[in-house]
């Protein structure tokens, strides 16, 4: 028998058998590595310069804290807006953009001569930078992955403890060798990296068929309908998406808690400075450590995802409410051993935290779900902090800190068993958005690729006795 087949279309049938993991899909994930250790290592590094500003600018510790957190606060308030560019645009272009601002946010801020100054370059410049970087980022990595997307997610996000780590001492080396100045624009040239990182993903084609429906979307209500979809609005009205902000919302205000007052409660409970510190930076392995394990043991596939990261997230808060109890009797190993397993369970809950979410709002949606999801959970993140600083100032301890913050995590693990189907042993169908203009605009390659399955290009089929190639089952908006 002839076989007619031409060979590029071979080829094209044994890439979508083989699934869109690995390849280009590891690059990723090292640009992954690379970008959110310049976003959120560099963020938890900062601190290095919270002295130097406080004797330079002769001002308040409160007032200088706001540039960190106005940094935070920017990250996440603008990432519903990087993922609506890269629903417009393209996410290659996007990440790019963002890694430009990020540095130039850090090189201005070297020549501030004021806290306002600090605010509007490392705070709102450097911070819409970072929100142009992460979101695109994570979801452009998740789209090229299906069976290791957790296990990929978790290496990527590994570089954040890593970065903590060498970023302290490095930093506290420039601003030693450089002061201040000279090393902030050390660091802004350092976050033009992410550049070329944005640079590794691939370029989203645009189909004829959305540049057609774009061009004619000039009245008022089809350009609102427009940025509408591509924010993903609808989903604050779908009652799974809700139920699982809420959960992860309310995860977010006791999460960050140890990170601030691990240390300070150490020093409180009689230890010394270093064992206090060592606590955390202990905590910070761990959490890397968490991060790869619950990415491979998630994907073995032999528990769904959201219970796993139910799992996780009642472990870490069981065990951030113990984090007090295990210094009452003075003991530096138990304090240690509960940091240590908080640490592991805090880094493994992460990965699923953003690998569930095309589960719930389906892959069309979740670049737009993944930002709206960062937007809504940075208020939760800011007050947490806040909270556990009142109940100390009230209590005199950080008893009812951590009791507190733990309780809001093991609140998130409850609200997440409200969501449909959570007690069903199989992963239900991913939703999938059908609407015509959904159609005509198509899906970037990336999504597109996730979608592919053997069962699609088997759907070719040859006929060996006349030697004419059948696609009669091919999808309506199949290119041939």
């Amino acid at each position: 028998m002839t076989n007619l087949k031409p060979k590029a279309e071979s080829e094209r049938e044994v890439d979508a058998d083989e699934g869109p993991d690995g390849g280009w899909g590891w690059v990723l994930v090292a640009a992954l590595f690379v970008s959110t250790s310049l976003v959120f290592g560099l963020m938890r590094s900062l601190g290095i310069f919270f002295v130097e500003f406080v004797q330079y600018f002769d001002e308040s510790a409160q007032a200088i804290s706001w540039i960190s957190s106005t940094g935070l606060a920017a990250q996440q308030f603008f990432s519903p807006l990087g993922a609506a560019l890269c629903n417009a645009y393209d996410a290659r272009l996007v990440v790019m953009t963002g890694g430009c601002l990020a540095g130039l946010g850090l090189i201005l801020a070297s020549q501030a001569t004021c806290l306002i100054h600090l605010y509007l370059t490392m705070g709102l410049i450097s911070g819409l930078g970072w929100g142009l970087v992460f979101t695109p980022m994570v979801a452009t990595v998740m789209a090229n992955f299906t069976r290791r997307r957790t296990l990929a997610l978790g290496l990527g996000f590994s570089s954040i403890g890593l970065s903590s780590f060498a970023f302290n001492p490095l930093f506290q080396l420039l601003v030693e060798m450089y002061a201040w100045r000279g090393a902030l624009l050390i660091l802004g040239g350092l976050s033009l990296n992410i550049v070329p990182c944005g640079a590794l993903i691939r370029p989203q084609r645009r189909s004829k068929a959305r540049a057609k429906v774009d061009s004619e979307s000039r009245s008022r209500s089809a350009v609102l309908h427009r940025v509408s979809n591509y924010l993903e609005l609808p989903l604050l009205c779908e009652r799974p998406y809700i139920t699982y902000t809420l959960a992860i919302t309310l995860l977010n205000v006791g999460y960050f808690v140890p990170y601030f007052h691990l240390v300070a409660h150490s020093r409180q409970a009689g230890f010394s400075e270093y064992q206090a510190a060592f606590v955390m930076s202990a905590a910070g392995a761990t959490d890397i450590l968490g991060r790869i394990v619950s990415g491979w043991f998630s994907d073995l596939g032999h528990f769904r995802l959201i219970h796993l990261l139910t799992m996780w997230t009642t472990l870490a808060g069981v065990f951030i409410m113990l984090l007090p109890v295990s210094s009452l009797s003075g003991s530096y190993t138990a304090l240690m051993v509960i940091s240590l397993l908080y640490g592991f369970c805090s880094g493994a809950l992460t990965s699923l935290v953003f690998a569930v979410v095309p589960m719930i709002v389906g892959v069309e949606r979740m670049m737009g779900g993944l930002g709206l999801l960062q937007l809504i959970e940075s208020g939760a993140g800011l007050l947490g902090t806040p909270l556990s600083g009142l109940l100390k100032d009230i209590t005199g301890n950080y008893v009812a800190s951590f009791l507190v913050a733990g309780g809001f995590v093991v609140l998130g693990t409850l609200i997440l068993a409200t969501l449909p189907n959570y007690f069903s042993c199989t992963e239900p169908t991913s939703p999938q958005r059908c609407s015509l203009d959904d159609k005509e605009e198509g899906l970037p390659p990336e999504l597109e690729k996730m979608h592919s399955s053997p069962s699609d290009t088997n759907r070719k089929g040859v006929n060996d006795l006349t030697g004419e190639v059948t696609n009669s089952r091919l999808p309506e908006d199949t290119v041939t």
